[in-house]
């Protein structure tokens, strides 16, 4: 698998990861055992009215939805690298998911790499990046609604696969749910741009948010896909240098808080 593509196209990627060298290198490593890479990008709370008027975005067209986090009162999952997480979507199918965050996928369980059902992707946002190993489940409409208010069990939202992720010993029954966040997403495909690049904002009880831009490519593909970003970002005068921060983090540590 060709990793970079030439050093012109490596340095204007770098424009977008910002990473030191020794860091780039072990990012662009960490692609030859993943299936996909997701570019991501915090923007400052400050320029989220601006980012989404640049960008064309109106968030009252888009969909609703809801997700929740699950862990322990004590964060046992977060602190073990772990990530569950459940998700409602006006007029679709609710999901669920099971993350290992980070993982390291040349390490992993053969019975895992052969899932069909589990992927792994790298995130990499400036300044930083991460292997994930997931596996998703599609469910039907509105139970996660019905597990929020306890006319379902949690466990049904989750296959066997999923909840064999789970830390030693952990029971769905142990877990605690984390939310909601209100979640509004748009996809548009900026000027420029052979992408669509996915706008995403997450508003808490307390009207703070979180305003997100996101593309996914394949993993062979990420040099070519930041350096085409980068330029996109800095034509739309979007700002790459803002404090970067993870929504699952956030949200763990703001309903633990509040809790």
């Amino acid at each position: 698998m060709q990793l970079v593509q030439d050093p012109a196209t490596k340095a204007d990627a770098q424009q977008f990861w910002q990473l030191p060298g020794r860091e780039l290198d072990r990012l662009l490593a960490s692609t030859r055992h993943a299936d996909r890479v997701e570019l991501k990008l915090v923007v400052p709370a400050n320029a989220h009215e601006a980012t989404c008027t640049s960008l064309g975005v109106d968030f009252s067209r888009a969909s609703a939805r809801k997700v929740y986090f699950l862990d322990t009162a004590d964060l046992k999952l977060k602190r073990h690298g772990v990530v569950a997480r459940i998700r409602s979507v006006e007029d679709r199918a609710d999901d669920s998911v099971v993350k290992l965050r980070p993982c390291a996928a040349d390490d992993l369980p053969a019975r895992l790499r052969r899932s069909k059902r589990f992927g792994v992707e790298v995130d990499a946002m400036p300044g930083q990046f991460v292997c994930t190993g997931a596996i998703a489940r599609r469910l039907g409409k509105n139970d996660v609604r019905k597990a929020v208010r306890g006319e379902r069990p949690l466990r049904a939202l989750f296959s066997k696969e999923q909840l064999a992720l789970l830390p030693g010993r952990t029971r769905i029954g142990d877990l605690s749910i984390f939310g909601p966040v209100d979640v509004r997403r748009e996809k548009i495909l900026p000027q420029g741009a052979d992408f669509r690049l996915a706008v995403e904002r997450w508003t808490y009880p307390d009207g703070s948010s979180i305003l997100e831009l996101s593309t996914r490519c394949a993993a062979r593909a990420a040099v070519p896909v930041a350096a085409q970003l980068a330029s996109v970002l800095r034509a739309y005068e979007i700002d790459l240098t803002g404090e970067q921060q993870t929504k699952t983090h956030t949200t763990l540590s703001y309903f633990h808080c509040a809790g």
